[in-house]
């Protein structure tokens, strides 16, 4: 359990490579009936809204991609009353349509993973409709704050940790997906099932192995490219936390409204 008085309204996931962002922070260390986060909750003021971060990785990068423990972590934030939560990542590209350094507010998501938990509902009839993965709401406002913000796109999530092969990749791209990923599901529908607005905003860090200019994936890019726009993705995040839209009567949280629940949300 946390203390009362520590609430948040606005949650933030840091990606790879982002694993602080707020100023003076308060750590708390929430416990949850899914075990632990991936790191104690820091929780501060952007602006004049009250702000929790959870490097998602840990904050020395000790969590894989496959062993993140992503109910824990949308639990933990959910609990200190966030419910609106903003999930920063790094992507691959697929396709001619982005290059690296592009920063894309996807709209689409397909989970390819096969070993996680990928849901709260552990008995019980609970169908969660996700036709449309991320909240409008939110991925709006990501996407306003700069031009250079592309709208829309594909997210394929693979299990990882090992990046795709050749063959993978040009599989992927030909679907028609734009990005690929390791961390956007289950994260996406986990928050979704807590009844919480989210929307990610990914930033290409490479060009997969499939595509025409691909000449294979090393950690080492992807993690320089990432630490060379923090400062940007930092400020683009305190900009759309400023102008979030109210969550209330969001189709994000209303889609469990006269359902009964097979899970507790805190």
């Amino acid at each position: 359990m946390t203390s009362p008085d520590l609430r948040a309204d606005i949650g933030v996931i840091g990606g790879t490579g982002f694993y602080t962002f707020l100023d003076d922070p308060v750590e708390t260390t929430v416990t949850t009936p899914y075990g632990d986060p991936s790191a104690p909750v820091s929780i501060g003021q952007v602006a004049d809204r009250s702000v929790a971060f959870i490097p998602r990785h840990g904050p020395h990068h000790e969590q894989p991609p496959h062993g993140i423990n992503y109910r824990a972590n949308l639990w933990a934030l959910r609990s200190l009353g966030v419910r609106q939560v903003l999930g920063p990542c790094a992507v691959g590209g697929l396709r001619e349509t982005v290059a690296p350094g592009d920063l894309v507010v996807p709209d689409q998501l397909v989970d390819r993973t096969h070993r996680r938990i990928g849901s709260y509902v552990e008995t019980g009839a609970t169908h969660l409709p996700f036709a449309d993965p991320y909240c409008p709401g939110l991925s709006a406002s990501l996407a306003g704050v700069a031009p250079d913000i592309r709208s829309g796109g594909t997210m394929v999530v693979v299990e990882g940790p090992r990046f795709s092969t050749r063959a993978e990749s040009r599989h992927y791209a030909a679907q028609g997906w734009d990005l690929i990923n390791m961390t956007g599901a289950p994260e996406a529908q986990l928050a979704r099932e807590m009844r919480q607005c989210y929307a990610s905003l990914a930033l290409v860090t490479d060009m997969d192995a499939g595509a025409e200019t691909g000449e294979g994936v090393s950690q080492e890019d992807v993690f320089a490219l990432f630490r060379a726009n923090l400062d940007r993705l930092t400020g683009i995040l305190e900009a759309t936390i400023t102008a979030l839209p109210d969550p209330d009567g969001c189709s994000c949280s209303s889609w469990a409204d006269g359902i009964d629940l097979t899970y507790d949300i805190p």
